[in-house]
């Protein structure tokens, strides 16, 4: 009698026993759903599909993450459409993560992260982390993205033969000043320190366009900004819209017998179809701050942080290490590719330090003092654009 109830409990510790396994298995099968908006079309060539393909990535070396995607979500592809109700949609969906990856979404996403407590969210680029707004399943990310606007005024002022450089902006908020800032010290050191130039016969003029790409009736057309530029004696223009006009202008303007060079910006491939007019392009690479955010997200701890990534100084375009990266152009002559490494070498090193003062901001206020180092938040919340910049420092 003991013998088989022994046979019987063996058998059932047996067959639970397989099941567990099963189902373990099962679980481990199932993917893990996170989900991006894209604040423009995933195929860009810029800001979004950089994005885009830093999710890719992720499915590729994070063992069962499975990406789904919306793009396009602006108010002029998605009029009325909210972004808690994008999220419920991925919710629905199975996603566990959601990425936001716009600063216009900021107000959206929070709202979403507290209607779903128990889904993990990322805003790229915003700062509620920072300002104590955000809830506990939300993080703020972004990349270190000043260090490759640098890295694009330098070549920019390398390059010009007029002394002019165009800077095509997107709308005006700390983010974006921040970025032009950036470019034009990069520029006015290359000016100054390698060209052993006077910085005030250096002009470095932004245009605003009103958003991060062309919205017909409007913003400004990104086209006619690029075009006003090379026609009134720029002969390099900085992007810092989402969209390659820079570069297309500048191919057509070369075709028509003048000087003209564009930097793009955002995705590594902005280039293509413009090599011999550019310069290079300062690129965000998503993928390995997105794979630590999902593996995060799947296995924990997950906390409510702020996090801005940088690059890999010791290999700026190493895709599986780098954050933000700088790919060269075609039209990047020999002399100033070199002298481009020793300025990449010696920011990352901190030979050079850009924000630091004396620094004064367009209005003639002090910004940083003699010495200063900027702090994180002080270059973060860029209030104006710097002395010795053009154009308007606010929307007002």
């Amino acid at each position: 009698m003991k013998k088989a109830i022994a046979l019987v409990l063996t058998v059932f510790l047996v067959t639970a026993l397989v099941q567990s396994v099963a189902g373990t298995a099962r679980a481990a099968a199932k993917p893990y759903t996170f989900g991006l908006l894209l604040v423009g079309p995933y195929n860009d060539r810029g800001y979004s599909q950089a994005h885009y393909e830093g999710g890719q990535y992720v499915e590729k070396t994070v063992p069962g993450a499975r990406m789904i995607y919306i793009d396009k979500v602006n108010p002029a592809d998605r009029p009325g459409i909210t972004i808690p109700q994008l999220v419920d949609d991925m919710v629905e969906k199975g996603a566990r993560l959601v990425i936001a990856n716009s600063d216009d979404m900021k107000d959206g996403i929070r709202e979403a992260a507290r209607q779903h407590p128990d889904i993990h969210f990322v805003h790229v680029s915003g700062d509620d982390v920072l300002t104590g707004k955000a809830p506990k399943n939300l993080v703020n990310t972004f990349g270190r993205m000043e260090y490759g606007k640098m890295m694009a005024g330098f070549v920019a002022a390398l390059t010009t033969r007029t002394g002019k450089i165009g800077y095509l902006g997107p709308l005006i908020n700390e983010e974006t000043r921040r970025l032009a800032g950036s470019a034009y010290l990069g520029a006015r050191y290359a000016w100054e320190k390698v060209l052993k130039k006077n910085p005030k016969d250096l002009t470095f003029q932004v245009t605003w366009i009103g958003f991060w790409f062309n919205i017909p009736g409007v913003t400004a057309d990104p086209t006619q900004v690029a075009q006003n530029f090379y026609n009134t004696g720029f002969d390099v223009v900085i992007s810092g819209i989402d969209t390659t006009e820079a570069v297309t202008v500048a191919k057509q303007k070369a075709k028509e017998g003048k000087q003209a060079w564009a930097i793009p910006y955002d995705y590594v491939g902005a280039c293509e179809g413009g090599s011999s007019v550019c310069l290079g392009v300062p690129y965000f690479n998503w993928g390995p701050g997105y794979s630590g955010l999902v593996k995060k997200s799947m296995t924990g701890p997950w906390k409510s942080e702020w996090t801005w990534l940088g690059p890999d100084w010791q290999d700026i375009n190493n895709h599986r290490t780098t954050n933000v990266g700088f790919m060269e152009g075609d039209a990047l002559a020999p002399g100033v590719k070199k002298e481009l490494k020793t300025f990449i070498r010696d920011l990352g090193s901190k030979k050079v330090q850009l924000f630091k003062g004396p620094l004064r901001y367009q209005d003639g206020t002090v910004f940083l003092r003699e010495g200063e180092v900027a702090t994180d938040k002080q270059v973060w919340y860029m209030p104006k654009l710097l002395e010795g910049m053009q154009g308007a420092g606010s929307a007002k």
